[in-house]
């Protein structure tokens, strides 16, 4: 179903909610809201927005799902990048991983709970106002390994990609499936690439792409070429390339970035470590 944000505050303790209404016409649509809020409560960590109720409102034959989520004051990562575009700037090697970061801790832990996001992208993350990632709609998180093992299941799962994962950050191997292969979290992996350059160069690789009615399926069969640029280290753009590699086998794991990633950033204030 289709579904609306507001801004609500709390009668009994005058805080903020973003109160987000999901408009079901169906049984199927009303199974989609309640997997969001079951994807929801698998998870309590700093960077994935947690669910603070939901209910379900009969409107005459149709339901509305109520999914009441905390008020992000910073609004989305895109809306960030949208800014710092309008005034001609870009953001910092600094503060790029700063978030990569935490929508990296974030991953993690959905991978590690045999789950992937599926639609990773910088509409889906919220910033608070310390640059705090948080990882939002989890309607289309599934399980991380899809099993394919016929033609009727490899367009079953190019279908619901279609339908589910938005089409300029959707993973090459998501586009046309294979009747014989394993799906994984790496498709994440791919998307987290997207959203990556987004951050250094104030748009995805495939949005003009798309935007230009050009086809997204056939572009992303080609090896993503990175832009010459001086801003940022030869190392970032070694990981931007590693991520947004075709084969998702050759892609790293998200414990494998964060690792990369301890090694390009600095220590976070009162995370100081003494070496003994």
């Amino acid at each position: 179903g289709f579904s609306y944000v507001d801004l609500v505050e709390g009668l009994r303790d005058g805080r903020f909610y973003a109160l987000k209404r999901i408009l079901c016409h169906d049984k199927e649509d009303r199974q989609a809201a309640l997997h969001e809020v079951e994807m929801h409560g698998l998870f309590d960590h700093p960077n994935i927005l947690r669910l603070v109720a939901h209910c379900m409102v009969e409107k005459g034959t149709k339901h509305e799902a109520w999914l009441l989520l905390p008020y992000v004051k910073g609004g989305t990562l895109w809306s960030e990048v949208q800014a710092l575009r309008e005034k001609g700037t870009f953001m910092s090697e600094q503060r790029i991983l700063l978030i990569l970061h935490g929508i990296c801790r974030g991953l993690q832990a959905i991978h590690s709970k045999g789950y992937a996001h599926r639609d990773l992208k910088p509409t889906n993350v919220l910033l608070d106002e310390d640059d705090r990632p948080m990882l939002m709609d989890l309607g289309s998180m599934n399980k991380a390994h899809i099993e394919v093992n016929s033609s009727r299941k490899a367009m079953a799962v190019q279908d619901w990609a279609a339908q589910r994962c938005t089409i300029s950050y959707r993973a090459p191997e998501l586009f046309t499936v294979p009747s014989q292969c394993v799906i994984d979290e790496r498709t994440d992996i791919w998307s987290l690439g997207c959203v990556l350059y987004c951050m250094m160069f104030g748009e995805g690789p495939y949005d003009a792409i798309f935007q230009k009615g050009d086809s997204v399926a056939l572009a992303v069969q080609n090896p993503i070429v990175v832009p010459p640029t001086a801003r940022y280290s030869a190392a970032l753009q070694s990981l931007l390339s590693s991520m947004m590699t075709l084969n998702p086998q050759e892609r790293p794991s998200i414990d494998d970035i964060l690792h990369q990633l301890e090694g390009l950033q600095p220590t976070p204030a009162g995370q100081d470590t003494t070496q003994i």
